[in-house]
């Protein structure tokens, strides 16, 4: 996601077909598109099909930004959060 938010950003003078940003990232077109979708739903890309591109709301990207700072920090400090670890017999797997 990460990488596909910077792609986005560093060229945010065009719009791109996912199956472009993909090749350029060296990732799955699948994969690609679905993180877009869900970019797409936080706002933080647009979408004209087949086009992508970074949203123009800079306070929205902004604030998506600082809260991917907080969580690698907090992953630095407390360490990565392994949900198979945290499971109990009461859950449900998911699947």
């Amino acid at each position: 996601t990460q990488r596909i938010v910077l792609f986005l950003d560093e060229h945010d003078d065009r719009a791109w077909k996912a199956a472009t940003i993909a090749e350029r990232l060296g990732l799955e077109t699948d994969a690609v598109s679905a993180i877009l979708s869900r970019l797409k739903e936080r706002e933080l890309v647009r979408h004209k099909r087949p086009y992508w591109a970074i949203t123009d709301n800079e306070e929205r990207l902004q604030s998506a930004y600082r809260l991917h700072q907080y969580h690698e920090t907090a992953d630095e400090q407390y360490g990565e959060e392994r949900l198979e670890e945290l499971q109990t017999d009461e859950m449900e797997d998911v699947q």
